[in-house]
Protein backbone atom coordinates (compact mmCIF):
# COMPACT_ATOMS: atom_id res chain seq x y z
CA UNK A 1 0.00 0.00 0.00
CA UNK A 2 0.87 3.72 -0.82
CA UNK A 3 2.08 5.97 1.85
CA UNK A 4 -0.98 7.83 0.96
CA UNK A 5 -3.63 5.05 1.23
CA UNK A 6 -2.12 3.88 4.44
CA UNK A 7 -2.72 7.55 6.25
CA UNK A 8 -6.15 7.23 4.35
CA UNK A 9 -7.17 3.80 6.57
CA UNK A 10 -5.36 5.07 9.45
CA UNK A 11 -7.71 8.20 8.77
CA UNK A 12 -11.02 5.66 8.50
CA UNK A 13 -10.24 3.33 12.00
CA UNK A 14 -10.07 6.72 13.94
CA UNK A 15 -13.58 7.44 12.61
CA UNK A 16 -14.88 4.60 13.03
CA UNK A 17 -13.87 3.90 16.94
CA UNK A 18 -15.42 7.43 17.67
CA UNK A 19 -18.35 6.54 16.15
CA UNK A 20 -18.93 4.07 18.90
CA UNK A 21 -19.08 7.22 21.29
CA UNK A 22 -21.57 8.52 18.96
CA UNK A 23 -23.74 5.40 18.96
CA UNK A 24 -24.09 5.32 22.61
CA UNK A 25 -24.99 8.70 23.09
CA UNK A 26 -27.43 8.57 20.45
CA UNK A 27 -28.83 5.15 21.70
CA UNK A 28 -29.86 6.95 24.92
CA UNK A 29 -32.98 8.41 23.44
CA UNK A 30 -33.35 6.90 20.07
CA UNK A 31 -34.11 2.95 19.57
CA UNK A 32 -31.57 1.64 17.77
CA UNK A 33 -33.10 0.75 14.31
CA UNK A 34 -34.46 4.26 13.96
CA UNK A 35 -31.03 5.49 15.20
CA UNK A 36 -29.64 3.68 12.29
CA UNK A 37 -32.08 4.78 10.28
CA UNK A 38 -31.67 8.16 10.77
CA UNK A 39 -27.90 7.61 9.58
CA UNK A 40 -28.42 6.60 5.85
CA UNK A 41 -31.23 9.02 5.96
CA UNK A 42 -29.26 12.00 6.30
CA UNK A 43 -26.04 10.13 4.87
CA UNK A 44 -28.48 9.74 1.41
CA UNK A 45 -30.52 13.49 1.50
CA UNK A 46 -29.85 15.58 0.14
CA UNK A 47 -26.79 14.06 -1.73
CA UNK A 48 -28.52 12.04 -3.53
CA UNK A 49 -30.10 14.95 -5.56
CA UNK A 50 -26.86 15.94 -6.65
CA UNK A 51 -24.51 12.96 -6.60
CA UNK A 52 -25.50 10.80 -9.69
CA UNK A 53 -25.91 6.51 -9.17
CA UNK A 54 -22.90 4.77 -9.55
CA UNK A 55 -21.91 2.82 -12.23
CA UNK A 56 -22.77 -0.52 -10.64
CA UNK A 57 -25.81 -3.47 -10.91
CA UNK A 58 -29.07 -1.68 -9.40
CA UNK A 59 -29.54 -5.00 -7.36
CA UNK A 60 -25.18 -4.78 -6.07
CA UNK A 61 -25.56 -1.14 -4.81
CA UNK A 62 -29.12 -1.91 -2.69
CA UNK A 63 -27.43 -5.43 -1.48
CA UNK A 64 -24.89 -3.33 -0.29
CA UNK A 65 -26.85 -0.48 1.09
CA UNK A 66 -29.01 -3.34 3.07
CA UNK A 67 -25.60 -5.23 4.55
CA UNK A 68 -24.32 -2.04 5.54
CA UNK A 69 -27.58 -1.26 7.11
CA UNK A 70 -29.63 -3.67 8.14
CA UNK A 71 -27.11 -6.32 9.13
CA UNK A 72 -24.16 -4.42 10.20
CA UNK A 73 -25.71 -1.36 11.90
CA UNK A 74 -28.67 -2.52 12.59
CA UNK A 75 -27.62 -5.39 14.49
CA UNK A 76 -24.57 -3.41 15.78
CA UNK A 77 -26.72 -0.77 17.73
CA UNK A 78 -29.67 -3.21 18.81
CA UNK A 79 -26.56 -5.14 20.77
CA UNK A 80 -25.55 -2.23 22.45
CA UNK A 81 -28.78 -0.84 23.20
CA UNK A 82 -29.42 -4.36 24.50
CA UNK A 83 -26.43 -4.16 26.82
CA UNK A 84 -23.53 -4.85 25.47
CA UNK A 85 -20.56 -2.29 26.25
CA UNK A 86 -19.72 -0.10 23.31
CA UNK A 87 -15.54 -0.12 23.68
CA UNK A 88 -16.18 -4.35 23.61
CA UNK A 89 -18.47 -4.31 20.93
CA UNK A 90 -16.06 -2.09 18.75
CA UNK A 91 -14.09 -4.94 19.53
CA UNK A 92 -15.92 -7.85 18.70
CA UNK A 93 -17.11 -6.65 15.26
CA UNK A 94 -13.63 -6.59 13.92
CA UNK A 95 -14.15 -10.55 13.71
CA UNK A 96 -15.42 -9.32 10.21
CA UNK A 97 -11.72 -9.22 9.14
CA UNK A 98 -11.11 -13.18 8.89
CA UNK A 99 -14.89 -13.23 7.51
CA UNK A 100 -13.57 -11.30 4.59
CA UNK A 101 -10.50 -12.71 4.47
CA UNK A 102 -12.60 -16.20 4.20
CA UNK A 103 -15.38 -15.11 1.86
CA UNK A 104 -13.29 -13.07 -0.56
CA UNK A 105 -10.91 -16.67 -0.61
CA UNK A 106 -14.51 -18.79 -1.46
CA UNK A 107 -16.31 -16.01 -3.63
CA UNK A 108 -13.48 -14.16 -5.10
CA UNK A 109 -10.79 -16.66 -5.59
CA UNK A 110 -8.12 -14.38 -3.36
CA UNK A 111 -5.95 -16.91 -1.66
CA UNK A 112 -4.23 -14.57 1.53
CA UNK A 113 -0.40 -15.01 1.72
CA UNK A 114 1.38 -16.97 4.49
CA UNK A 115 2.19 -14.03 6.40
CA UNK A 116 -0.81 -12.53 6.23
CA UNK A 117 -2.89 -15.58 7.53
CA UNK A 118 -0.15 -15.42 10.62
CA UNK A 119 -0.64 -11.67 10.98
CA UNK A 120 -4.15 -12.77 10.79
CA UNK A 121 -3.88 -15.15 13.44
CA UNK A 122 -2.03 -13.21 15.89
CA UNK A 123 -4.49 -10.41 15.69
CA UNK A 124 -7.50 -12.71 16.37
CA UNK A 125 -5.47 -13.87 19.38
CA UNK A 126 -5.11 -10.11 20.71
CA UNK A 127 -8.77 -9.74 19.89
CA UNK A 128 -9.73 -13.24 21.79
CA UNK A 129 -7.40 -12.06 25.21
CA UNK A 130 -9.48 -8.74 25.20
CA UNK A 131 -12.46 -10.44 25.06
CA UNK A 132 -11.71 -13.17 27.50
CA UNK A 133 -10.90 -10.41 30.00
CA UNK A 134 -14.34 -8.63 29.50
CA UNK A 135 -16.73 -11.37 27.67
CA UNK A 136 -18.26 -12.24 30.90
CA UNK A 137 -20.10 -8.90 31.79
CA UNK A 138 -21.61 -9.45 28.13
CA UNK A 139 -25.29 -10.77 28.16
CA UNK A 140 -24.69 -14.10 25.23
CA UNK A 141 -27.84 -12.66 23.11
CA UNK A 142 -26.42 -8.70 22.20
CA UNK A 143 -23.00 -10.72 22.32
CA UNK A 144 -24.38 -13.01 19.50
CA UNK A 145 -25.58 -9.92 17.51
CA UNK A 146 -22.76 -7.94 17.53
CA UNK A 147 -21.53 -11.05 16.02
CA UNK A 148 -23.89 -11.53 13.32
CA UNK A 149 -23.15 -7.63 12.55
CA UNK A 150 -19.42 -8.50 11.92
CA UNK A 151 -21.06 -11.34 8.90
CA UNK A 152 -23.07 -7.91 7.90
CA UNK A 153 -19.82 -5.98 7.52
CA UNK A 154 -17.92 -8.79 5.72
CA UNK A 155 -20.82 -9.44 3.28
CA UNK A 156 -20.39 -5.79 2.09
CA UNK A 157 -16.96 -5.99 1.61
CA UNK A 158 -17.31 -8.88 -0.41
CA UNK A 159 -20.21 -7.02 -2.04
CA UNK A 160 -17.86 -3.82 -2.93
CA UNK A 161 -15.27 -5.76 -4.37
CA UNK A 162 -17.58 -7.56 -6.62
CA UNK A 163 -19.25 -4.40 -7.64
CA UNK A 164 -15.49 -3.10 -8.58
CA UNK A 165 -14.00 0.27 -8.85
CA UNK A 166 -16.71 3.15 -9.23
CA UNK A 167 -17.51 6.30 -7.35
CA UNK A 168 -17.37 4.77 -4.02
CA UNK A 169 -19.26 8.61 -2.81
CA UNK A 170 -22.14 7.56 -5.05
CA UNK A 171 -21.98 4.19 -3.49
CA UNK A 172 -22.25 5.30 -0.10
CA UNK A 173 -25.58 7.52 -0.62
CA UNK A 174 -27.38 5.43 -3.20
CA UNK A 175 -26.66 2.70 -1.04
CA UNK A 176 -27.25 4.83 2.44
CA UNK A 177 -30.82 5.72 0.28
CA UNK A 178 -31.57 1.98 -0.54
CA UNK A 179 -31.49 1.07 3.07
CA UNK A 180 -33.22 3.83 4.36
CA UNK A 181 -36.66 2.53 3.87
CA UNK A 182 -36.43 -1.23 4.93
CA UNK A 183 -34.95 0.16 8.43
CA UNK A 184 -37.96 2.28 9.13
CA UNK A 185 -40.61 -0.26 8.69
CA UNK A 186 -38.37 -2.65 10.46
CA UNK A 187 -38.13 0.24 13.17
CA UNK A 188 -41.94 0.97 13.01
CA UNK A 189 -42.35 -3.30 13.06
CA UNK A 190 -39.96 -4.08 16.34
CA UNK A 191 -39.49 -0.98 18.08
CA UNK A 192 -43.21 0.17 17.38
CA UNK A 193 -44.57 4.12 18.50
CA UNK A 194 -41.86 4.72 20.57
CA UNK A 195 -39.76 4.96 17.84
CA UNK A 196 -41.38 7.79 16.45
CA UNK A 197 -42.17 9.26 19.68
CA UNK A 198 -38.10 9.93 20.37
CA UNK A 199 -38.29 11.81 17.43
CA UNK A 200 -40.61 14.47 18.50
CA UNK A 201 -38.20 16.18 21.21
CA UNK A 202 -34.86 15.31 19.77
CA UNK A 203 -31.88 15.90 22.28
CA UNK A 204 -28.73 17.81 21.08
CA UNK A 205 -27.41 14.60 21.97
CA UNK A 206 -28.44 12.29 19.56
CA UNK A 207 -29.12 15.00 16.69
CA UNK A 208 -25.16 14.73 17.21
CA UNK A 209 -24.90 11.52 16.73
CA UNK A 210 -26.97 11.43 13.95
CA UNK A 211 -24.54 13.93 12.39
CA UNK A 212 -21.60 12.06 13.35
CA UNK A 213 -22.39 9.09 12.12
CA UNK A 214 -24.56 10.70 8.50
CA UNK A 215 -21.42 12.50 7.75
CA UNK A 216 -17.77 11.97 8.81
CA UNK A 217 -18.53 8.19 9.44
CA UNK A 218 -20.99 6.49 6.81
CA UNK A 219 -19.53 8.70 4.05
CA UNK A 220 -16.42 9.93 4.44
CA UNK A 221 -15.10 6.92 6.05
CA UNK A 222 -16.20 4.42 4.73
CA UNK A 223 -16.29 5.98 0.99
CA UNK A 224 -12.55 5.99 1.82
CA UNK A 225 -12.90 2.32 3.24
CA UNK A 226 -14.62 1.38 0.05
CA UNK A 227 -12.16 2.83 -2.14
CA UNK A 228 -9.15 0.73 -0.71
CA UNK A 229 -11.15 -2.32 -0.89
CA UNK A 230 -11.43 -1.77 -4.79
CA UNK A 231 -7.91 -1.13 -5.33
CA UNK A 232 -6.18 -4.01 -2.50
CA UNK A 233 -6.79 -7.33 -1.96
CA UNK A 234 -9.15 -8.04 1.29
CA UNK A 235 -6.41 -9.75 3.08
CA UNK A 236 -4.42 -6.39 2.53
CA UNK A 237 -6.87 -3.95 3.84
CA UNK A 238 -9.29 -5.52 5.98
CA UNK A 239 -6.51 -6.01 8.47
CA UNK A 240 -6.84 -2.27 9.62
CA UNK A 241 -10.53 -2.73 10.64
CA UNK A 242 -8.41 -3.96 13.80
CA UNK A 243 -7.33 -0.99 14.66
CA UNK A 244 -11.04 0.36 15.31
CA UNK A 245 -11.17 -1.21 18.61
CA UNK A 246 -8.14 0.50 19.85
CA UNK A 247 -9.74 3.99 18.96
CA UNK A 248 -13.17 2.82 20.19
CA UNK A 249 -11.71 1.56 23.38
CA UNK A 250 -9.97 4.37 24.47
CA UNK A 251 -12.60 6.87 23.03
CA UNK A 252 -15.07 4.90 24.99
CA UNK A 253 -12.97 5.30 27.96
CA UNK A 254 -12.12 8.75 27.99
CA UNK A 255 -15.62 9.92 26.83
CA UNK A 256 -17.84 7.61 28.62
CA UNK A 257 -15.54 6.15 31.38
CA UNK A 258 -15.38 2.41 30.48
CA UNK A 259 -12.48 0.53 32.38
CA UNK A 260 -9.09 -0.11 30.73
CA UNK A 261 -7.34 -3.18 31.62
CA UNK A 262 -4.51 -4.91 31.55
CA UNK A 263 -5.66 -7.78 29.08
CA UNK A 264 -7.16 -4.52 26.76
CA UNK A 265 -3.71 -3.47 26.77
CA UNK A 266 -1.75 -6.71 26.04
CA UNK A 267 -4.92 -7.15 23.37
CA UNK A 268 -4.13 -4.02 21.63
CA UNK A 269 -0.46 -4.59 21.65
CA UNK A 270 -0.97 -7.94 19.88
CA UNK A 271 -3.52 -6.32 17.64
CA UNK A 272 -0.72 -4.18 16.15
CA UNK A 273 1.45 -6.46 15.83
CA UNK A 274 -0.87 -9.01 14.04
CA UNK A 275 -1.36 -5.94 11.61
CA UNK A 276 2.11 -5.10 10.42
CA UNK A 277 2.65 -8.80 9.53
CA UNK A 278 -0.13 -8.31 7.24
CA UNK A 279 0.84 -5.23 5.57
CA UNK A 280 4.43 -7.01 5.40
CA UNK A 281 3.12 -9.91 3.80
CA UNK A 282 0.10 -7.71 1.23
CA UNK A 283 3.26 -5.41 0.10
CA UNK A 284 3.52 -7.07 -2.80
CA UNK A 285 -0.03 -8.52 -3.67
CA UNK A 286 -1.51 -4.89 -2.83
CA UNK A 287 0.70 -3.31 -6.07
CA UNK A 288 -0.74 -2.68 -9.20
CA UNK A 289 0.57 -5.70 -10.75
CA UNK A 290 -1.58 -8.13 -8.30
CA UNK A 291 -1.91 -11.70 -10.06
CA UNK A 292 -5.55 -12.04 -11.50
CA UNK A 293 -6.88 -13.73 -8.35
CA UNK A 294 -6.36 -11.42 -6.28
CA UNK A 295 -7.39 -8.26 -8.59
CA UNK A 296 -10.68 -6.50 -8.05
CA UNK A 297 -13.27 -8.79 -10.83
CA UNK A 298 -15.59 -6.13 -12.99
CA UNK A 299 -18.91 -5.57 -12.29
CA UNK A 300 -21.62 -7.24 -13.60
CA UNK A 301 -24.24 -5.65 -16.36
CA UNK A 302 -26.52 -3.94 -15.55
Amino acid sequence: MTLRDVLAALLVVTILGLAFVAIKAGLETVPPLMLCALRFAFAAVPAALVIRPPRAPGVLVAAFGLALGIGQFGLLMTGIRLGMPAGLSSLLIQIQAPFTVALAWAVLGERPRALQVLGGAVALLGVVAVALGRGGAAPLGPLLLVVGAALGWASANIIVKRIGRVDMLALMVWGSLATTPPLILLSLIVEGPAALAALTHPSWAAIGSVAFQAYPTTLLAFGLWNRLLTRYPAATVTPFALLVPVAGILSTHIVLGEPLSADILTGGGLILTGIALSLRGGRRSGSVGASPAETVPPATAA
